[in-house]
């Protein structure tokens, strides 16, 4: 890939990552729960993946993603250890939520969800302006 096509790609995902989380109002008016977690989770997952993409870093999966988050960011101290925190709980309570039997996402969870991830998102939105 060029570097013209990775800035396109990068651009991309953070816009990715707006778009996803300007859905969450959506979801809470009509209290899909575990909808709103797995589109909050999306929204930070996707400025996860165009902030590894601005630095050359690949990850396959989401927990790659996760795994190179916290090797890269998180440990280095780039980005704080409470997002790194916030960033695999949203994972496990997206997986929680779409895959297992039973466990749905409450309302007061998934309201206290909605500013650490618009934070996450900001925080990474400036590490890939810089």
């Amino acid at each position: 890939m060029n570097q013209d096509d990775r800035k396109e790609l990068i651009f991309y995902r953070i816009t990715k990552a707006k778009e996803i989380f300007a859905e969450i109002d959506l979801h809470l008016k009509n209290e899909l729960w575990n909808t709103a977690v797995n589109r909050l989770y999306y929204a930070c997952f996707y400025a996860v993946s165009a902030l590894l993409l601005k630095n050359n870093i690949s990850a396959k999966t989401h927990a790659g993603a996760r795994l190179m988050l916290g090797m890269h960011f998180i440990k280095t101290g780039i980005i704080s250890k409470e997002f790194g925190k916030f960033y695999s709980d949203l994972f496990d309570l997206r997986q929680t939520g779409d895959y297992e039997d039973f466990k749905d996402n409450k309302k007061e969870d998934v309201i206290d969800l909605i500013e650490p991830a618009k934070k996450l998102i900001s925080e990474i939105e400036k590490l890939i302006v810089k």
